[in-house]
């Protein structure tokens, strides 16, 4: 480890045993579904807290590179797995730790009921997601992305229905060829460096003949055509709004971390293994990825305009953000990836809100209430906006009330809407305005030959999509909550609620520390861009020594 390591090193391995821990108790107790579901939310809310312990650490160890280096088979590097915790891993664990609680108490309402293994699978999921984000091994990159997608493919049919069937296939097909790409990948970079571990690749690649030179590429460009299939970059993205708009809100909202995955992995192998190569003008394949997330960017925003139902309009603005992600990523430069990793945070956020919330907006829409939780006050049940007297065809007074107060449910949903909007449309005053302005200022400050005709034309798309989100999030809130009459309110439980509100609480955090945090996303940038501390902090880690043997008395 380094001089900053985690001075609790087995906590590195936490994320990855407790939920897997988690959901091989709750695979042993049969049918108990109260007490699967305690076991799920306690190991979500543990996971919560070994997330921000791990993000306090690497805060504290005031460098960007590697902070904790943990080797779960004891073996020498590169032999062996390796868990790393860095700046970057530790973000993303936190983020993925506040989605992956608020998704697991939001089932709680009625989701995790619709199959036995509900809560396992989405502990599995969780696993996968936390392996990747701290596996330094591009084989096990690969097993922990297969943990994350096998859970996925059979949350997505919980609840059944014609469509998520449907979804469920395409969804599968799409990403079992990703997989495959992945492996064919990961197989000739093995091929060309004789190595696994993405740290003693990336020391050897200087060391490759120029002759194998080309190999090298073809292999770094099929490993990141299956990231970016799995980021939802076009045209590799028609399997997200179908799939995400079929699954159940939790689930959905964990999906979101998914698509987060796919632009995790090619930021962190692309920015380790291409971007220090000798004789390189530019990093090999970051025109690529840039234009690929300008024409994401530009698909998604168009695609939202037409959108009505709300669900959709939420997966559409998860391929936004991928979009907007990419973007920023291609162009290899460090302060516009660190505000890329503070816009990463919010849009993960916004977008998993709004999944959770549709249920619930989309409750009134079809006059659905849950019978067990039945409204006690008859005020509670009235519409939001009623006709007027002239309407009803009665006459005016000066004594006549005029519209009825909101009820708190609709006061609740309304609020939570328009945070969403505001968050995903990035306007003032919360976190995704500041995030999309550290963007724009970022692409502005840049050095000339990174603010070219792309630069322009990313400072163009990321204020276009802002404008077409406003228009579409506008139209939606006039559709569910102004236009209606009549309607009866949702039903909404406090476990329903509460990730809701949760969830943009986080983002209100994000609002009030905006500076420390872009300060740490800017930090984890320059430690992607330079990364030989984490190089080197991989590959000087010793495996723990044994006890001594001591030899028996007399024996000489």
């Amino acid at each position: 480890m380094s001089a900053a390591a985690v001075s609790a090193p087995h906590l590195v391995v936490v994320p990855v045993l407790l939920p897997m821990a988690a959901a091989a108790a709750m695979l042993l107790m049969g049918g108990a579904s109260r007490a699967k579901a305690a076991v799920s939310v306690l190991a979500a809310a543990v996971g919560l807290a070994v997330a921000f312990a791990l993000l306090a650490r690497t805060l504290a160890g005031g460098e960007p590179g590697a902070v904790g280096v943990y080797l779960p088979s004891n073996w020498d590097v590169p032999f062996g797995i390796v868990l790393v915790a860095d700046r970057l891993s530790a973000f993303m664990l936190a983020v993925t730790a506040v989605v992956g609680l608020a998704a697991v108490v939001f089932a709680l309402g009625h989701w995790d009921r619709a199959g036995p293994h509900f809560h396992s699978l989405v502990q599995v999921q969780l696993m996968g997601l936390n392996g990747a984000f701290l596996t330094a091994d591009a084989f096990n990159l690969f097993v922990f992305f297969e943990i994350a997608l096998a859970a996925s493919y059979a949350l997505l049919l919980y609840g059944s229905g014609r469509a998520r069937v449907g979804a469920g296939l395409h969804y599968l097909a799409i990403n079992l060829v990703a997989s495959s790409f992945f492996l064919i990948g990961v197989a000739v970079l093995y091929g060309i460096t004789g190595t696994l571990n993405l740290a003693d690749m990336a020391a050897k690649l200087p060391q490759v003949p120029p002759g194998d030179r080309g190999l090298l590429h073809a292999g770094a460009a099929i490993l990141g055509l299956a990231f970016l299939a799995k980021a939802a970059m076009w045209p590799l993205n028609s399997w997200l709004a179908p799939a995400y708009a079929a699954a159940a809100p939790p689930v959905a909202a964990l999906f979101v971390l998914l698509t987060k995955l796919g632009i995790y992995a090619a930021l962190r192998t692309w920015s380790l293994l291409l971007s220090t190569e000798p004789g390189e003008p530019e990093a090999f394949g970051g025109a690529a990825i840039a234009y690929g997330g300008l024409a994401t960017l530009a698909f998604g925003s168009l695609a939202m305009i037409g959108v009505q139902q709300l669900r959709r309009l939420a997966a559409y603005a998860v391929i936004v953000s991928s979009g907007t992600l990419l973007a920023a990523i291609g162009f290899a430069h460090a302060p516009l990836a660190g505000a890329a990793i503070y816009y990463l945070a919010v849009s993960t956020l916004a977008t998993a809100a709004l999944f959770l919330l549709a249920e619930l907006v989309e409750r009134s829409r079809s006059g659905a209430a849950l019978a067990s939780t039945p409204y006690d006050d008859e005020a509670d049940a009235a519409p939001v906006y009623v006709a007027g007297p002239e309407a009803r065809g009665e006459v005016a007074s000066d004594e006549a009330p005029v519209g009825q107060p909101i009820p708190g449910t609709m006061a609740f949903l309304g609020l939570s809407f328009v945070a969403c909007a505001l968050l995903i449309a990035g306007l003032p005053p919360l976190s995704g305005f500041l995030a999309k302005f550290a963007l724009l200022a970022a692409v502005l400050e840049a050095p000339s030959a990174t603010m070219r005709a792309e630069g322009w034309t990313f400072f163009t798309l990321a204020i276009a999509s802002g404008l077409a989100a406003t228009v579409v999030l506008s139209r939606a809130g006039v559709r569910y909550f102004w236009a209606p009459q009549g309607r009866s309110l949702p039903t909404v439980r406090w476990n329903e609620g509460l990730p809701i509100g949760g969830l943009l609480l986080a983002a209100v955090a994000l609002t009030v520390f905006a500076q420390p945090v872009l300060e740490y996303t800017r930090s984890a940038a320059r430690g992607l861009f330079a990364p030989a501390p984490y190089v080197e902090a991989i590959m000087s880690a010793k495996p723990v020594p044994g006890p001594a043997r001591q030899a028996p008395e007399g024996a000489r």
